[in-house]
């Protein structure tokens, strides 16, 4: 190969590994701040705080690290979701679907969950203080136990949960 050649091929190996790959998808993050649905989107880290987006599909959504404090999102579909360090402070979630989502280390502080279905849903280091779900569905002990709470947690009768450290 002539010298030219190769520097030129090394360039180009070097440039495509300084190139940043994007972790989230800003197009996609501002088509759900503007109420759209997503199924499947990669959300990770969207700042969706303070925002009303009810009934919405976000079914399958990458929205780890995302941030939903006091977002009001009513009937809407997180099934099967990434969710881990997400941060629903506040939120108004009645009616969500959290099925077979992955809500690892989220917290739900003070959060409306009424009607929410946890069916499968991974809830290890979830933190449920003062989080209203005495009429959430799905939800097992086996999941409960993986998650804290505090004395103001409402939790479906029979269910309990530790409380955070």
């Amino acid at each position: 190969m002539k010298p030219i050649a190769l520097l030129a091929a090394a360039l180009g190996v070097a440039l495509s590994v300084a190139t940043p790959v994007s972790a989230q998808n800003a197009g996609q993050i501002a088509a759900v701040r503007n109420g759209a649905n997503c199924p499947r989107c990669n959300l990770f880290q969207a700042d969706l705080s303070n925002l009303t987006l009810k009934g919405k599909n976000l079914a399958g959504a990458r929205l780890r690290q995302a941030d939903l404090s006091t977002a009001v999102m009513n009937r809407t579909r997180f099934a099967g979701g990434d969710l881990r360090d997400v941060n629903a402070y506040g939120a108004v979630m009645t009616g969500a679907s959290f099925a077979r989502a992955d809500l690892t280390n989220a917290s739900f502080v003070g959060a409306n969950l009424q009607g929410a279905n946890f069916a499968g849903a991974r809830l290890s280091g979830v933190n449920f203080s003062g989080a209203e779900m005495d009429r959430a569905t799905g939800l097992k002990q086996s999941q409960l136990s993986q998650a804290c709470g505090d004395d103001s947690t409402l939790l479906p009768r029979g269910l309990s949960i530790p409380r955070c450290r």
